[in-house]
């Protein structure tokens, strides 16, 4: 016989116990000379839950004594008895219990000295049987217990609001136990459950195959953990839900709480995503229990680093929406940044049941959000993936309201199931989760059976004649509601009119801003990209009305745009970001509006007018270009200024400021016919021929122009052997390029050669400006002749012609100044913005002009004053 301590680990019947030192090491010990009732899957004995529910209320958990009485050789089973600490005797306690029976061949093969305990346990049988306690007593209700469940859903639906009575029988990992859910007083269910909310780490594991399955870091203490206190121990257990194998999903409720929660705050397990829409508003206690194990970086968390977070709730401005998950945000200092919504997804463009959503989506998120203060919260980092680069992802806050949130909801965007260790998420991240499963359930958004209507824009620009149409029809109405799709320029935008399924280009009247570059290789005009950038601050997809005047020649429609109820031409004036144009101002009806506005810039010194000085004058020119001995000096070799009207097209502006025009009549009517043939012919692979031979200096060929792959006549100006490069001039446009000789073609077709239609493209000049000499000012020149000029037809009026054919013009846009008024023209407009001067050695022909030359010799001393252009620093002539 030998005497032990150990602490009772659990009963598996009336007479059978499982004991554990407290190295961990077990040991059974069955109690001597009684026999109880078995559990048995194929179906239990009488009384054998009574039986061992006895000893299992009364021992685990607790410290034995124990003595071996004997072993049974062959099996090693240790047979013996049992002490409390509070004096009760094991066997003795349940056999006087009735609970169990002391068998019948108890003492037949045991020593002498067993046979005085042996009669007192057949004494405590009598009285038991007597009493009829237990065993003994008449038969009651039948318990049944079911060991396997053949449809858990429909268990669930039964007692899923209900609270279970249940004992767990055994701990299998720390998220999974066995437990006998007691239904009813006469049925039971002894099955797996797996605790809801949470994800603990896997154990070791014999698999089927006799190999075994190595257990993750600290799967075994969370198993320990949750065995410690919950082993054969009464809980309550509540049902959520059943997993994908057919396990039903619940929580095990100790008395002292949830078993998951404290195995949360110990840090050794991890709460689980998808359990939240089971749980619901309870998983928010969870997450504060991971927090916590977080923070004190215990067991699981304990090489846990917090990222680094932005400021929280930092006010931002929505400057642009991507898509339903992408949005640009801008500081009030300006500066831009692109995030993303945390823990969404806009609809997936390769779903082809969610992609037809994504405009929806996008437009859904653009009402609320642009132009609006949001607080933004930076919640962490995407990685760069399939492409994208690595962004920031916030919550972003409207009115309190999370948008990402509220983007599920309307069933505009699915929840991102992120990995157990992806703590860059949303702090709603379970709300949305919630919300996905309504929104799916209530078949919102992309979540509905039938796809959306395809909104499909008509571009209204693509054509004048398609542009007059639709004008016609907006010319009848007031602030029509539109959509700024995209801001081309400070006074050009792309607009979207839901109502009309149109898109159009749109012009501003009444002004002229300063021109932002089209390419990294162009300058912009001064204040032009500050223009442009405003423009897109305030007007980029934001809700605005507008009011349509007119076309313009190429499909534009002019007119008055309001954004915020504000005519956004006047504040581009009043920021000094544009100009007024007098003649469209007042056609348009906003004249005085403008006009004011423009002072107010003028005398605030905003943007274009920041250097301006009204006080300042400057020095009259000693040149006497209004003087009358200049006005008759040579006077009989010249005649009075003539009227010589001719529409133009300015086809092409050199570095120096010199025009190629076209005379707009039977020629260029017959250049376009002429350019029809000759893009369908050179289409014909049959005429892809090379030159015979290198090009010659003055030869006539076909060239493809570089900048859009067309065919043009061209006249060989220069010839580099050694690059096999040629420069050629395109004879019907003016310009000039360098190209390889791979571009070139011959030209022998009669249909297409110079003797057929004459080159269209004609030397000209601007009459009485001299343009400035400094390079800056002389680009800026002609940028600015290319920007009055380009796509226009023009009135011209020759007013000389050179012997060697060149044409002196005055340009006039008579669209613009429909009455032909010199000082209104466009070498008047050079000469009042700066960026032309009048010559201060004026040939024969000109002195003729006086009072020609007087009216602009006042718009020279205008700009003077006003430092506009080649101004801007003083006198430029050098005569101070």
């Amino acid at each position: 016989m030998s005497q032990f301590q150990a602490k009772v680990k659990s009963v598996l019947s009336g007479d059978t116990l499982v004991l554990v030192n407290p190295r961990g090491a077990e040991r059974t010990l069955s109690l001597a000379y009684i026999s109880a009732p078995r559990l048995r899957r194929e179906g239990d004995e009488p009384f054998a839950f009574q039986s061992r529910e006895y000893i299992r209320e009364l021992l685990v958990g607790k410290v034995v004594n124990c003595e071996t009485l004997y072993t049974i050789p062959t099996t090693k089973r240790e047979y013996g008895r049992a002490r409390l600490s509070t004096g009760t005797d094991l066997p003795d306690a349940i056999v006087a219990e009735g609970w169990a029976k002391v068998r019948e061949d108890a003492g037949k093969k045991d020593a002498e000295d067993a046979s005085a305990y042996l009669e007192k346990l057949r004494d405590l049988e009598n009285r038991a049987r007597t009493s009829a306690k237990g065993l003994w007593a008449s038969a009651g209700e039948k318990l049944e217990t079911l060991y396997d469940v053949p449809d858990a859903r429909s268990l669930l639906e039964q007692h899923k609001d209900t609270k279970i009575d249940a004992i767990v029988e055994r701990v299998l990992t720390g998220d999974r136990i066995i437990a006998r859910l007691m239904l009813t007083p006469v049925k039971h269910v002894q099955t797996l459950v797996v605790l809801a909310g949470i994800r603990a780490p896997a154990t070791k594991r014999t698999n089927s195959d006799g190999s075994e399955s190595q257990g993750e870091p600290f799967g075994q203490q969370a198993h320990q953990f949750v065995e410690d206190r919950l082993n054969q121990r009464k809980c309550t257990v509540q049902l959520y839900g059943v997993t994908p194998q057919g396990q039903l999903i619940g929580s095990a409720i100790h008395p002292r709480g949830n078993i998951a929660i404290f195995l949360l705050e110990a840090g050794l397990a991890r709460c689980n995503d998808q359990h939240v829409t089971m749980l619901g508003n309870e998983m928010g206690e969870f997450r504060q229990a991971e927090k916590l194990a977080k923070d004190a970086k215990r067991a699981l968390f304990a090489g846990h680093a917090v990222r680094p977070k932005g400021a929280a709730d930092t006010d931002y401005i929505v400057s642009r929406i991507m898509n339903a998950d992408t949005i640009f945000i801008r500081t009030r200092a300006g500066s831009e940044k692109k995030i993303s919504l945390s823990s969404i997804r806009q609809p997936k463009p390769t779903d082809p049941k969610q992609s037809p959503f994504s405009a929806e989506a996008k437009e859904y998120l653009r009402k609320r959000l642009i132009g609006k203060h949001a607080k933004v919260s930076i919640d962490g980092k995407k990685p760069a993936s399939d492409g994208y680069e690595e962004r920031e992802v916030a919550t972003v806050t409207l009115n309190d309201k999370n948008v990402a949130l509220a983007l599920v909801e309307a069933g505009y965007a699915s929840v991102i199931r992120h990995r157990r260790d992806d703590d860059d998420r949303s702090p709603e991240y379970d709300s949305m989760l919630l919300a996905e499963e309504t929104a799916q359930k209530e078949g919102k958004g992309m979540w509905a059976s039938k796809p959306p209507a395809v909104k499909s824009y008509q571009d209204y620009s693509e054509s004048l004649q398609k542009a007059k149409k639709e004008a016609s029809v907006l010319q009848r109405q007031k602030r029509v509601p539109a959509v700024v799709d995209f801001v081309k320029s400070a006074s050009r935008f792309t607009i979207l009119v839901p109502r009309d399924n149109a898109k159009l280009t749109f012009v501003l009247s009444g002004i002229r801003a300063p021109r932002s570059a089209r390419t990294p290789n162009e300058t912009s005009e001064p204040f032009g990209q500050e223009a442009h950038d405003f423009a897109s601050r305030r007007c980029m997809q934001r809700d605005v009305e507008i009011d349509v005047e007119n076309t313009d020649k190429v499909g534009g429609f002019i007119g008055t745009m309001y954004v915020g109820r504000e005519n956004f031409a006047r504040v581009l004036v009043e920021d000094g970001l544009a100009e007024v144009h007098a003649y469209s101002a007042e056609q348009s009806g906003h004249g005085n509006e403008l006009f004011l506005a423009e002072k107010k810039a003028k005398e605030g010194r905003k943007g274009i007018w920041h250097d301006w000085d009204p006080s300042k004058d400057v020095d009259e020119e000693e040149t006497a270009v209004n003087g009358t001995n200049h006005a008759t000096e040579d006077a009989s070799l010249v005649s009075q200024p003539r009227t010589d009207y001719k529409d133009v097209m300015v086809s092409h502006i050199d570095e120096n400021g010199k025009l190629k025009v076209q005379l707009v009549g039977p020629g260029t009517a017959a250049l376009s016919e002429l350019m029809i043939a000759f893009k369908a012919f050179h289409m014909n692979k049959v005429n892809d021929q090379p030159l015979p031979g290198p090009p010659k200096v003055g030869e006539i060929i076909a060239a493809k122009f570089t900048v859009d792959n067309e065919w043009y006549r061209a006249r060989v100006r220069r010839v580099d052997r050694d690059a096999k490069k040629v420069e050629v001039q395109y004879l019907d446009y003016g310009n000039s390029e360098i190209i390889p000789w791979n571009r070139l073609r011959p030209l022998s077709q009669s249909q297409f050669t110079t003797q057929k239609l004459k080159p269209q493209a004609v030397d000209a000049a601007l009459s009485y400006i001299q343009l400035p000499g400094a390079p800056q000012y002389l680009s800026e020149s002609v940028a600015y002749l290319g920007e009055q000029t380009e796509g226009r037809q023009l009135v011209a009026n020759v007013d000389f012609t050179a012997p060697d054919g060149v044409m002196y013009l005055t340009l006039v846009d008579t669209k613009v100044n429909p009455s032909f008024k010199i000082e209104e023209s466009i070498n008047a407009e050079a000469i009042r913005e700066g960026l032309a001067m009048v010559p201060r050695k004026l040939k024969a022909w000109e002195r003729a002009a006086g009072k020609t030359l007087e009216n602009l010799k006042e718009l020279e001393k205008e700009a003077s004053r006003e430092h506009r252009g080649m101004w801007e620093y003083g006198d430029v002539t050098g005569d101070d």
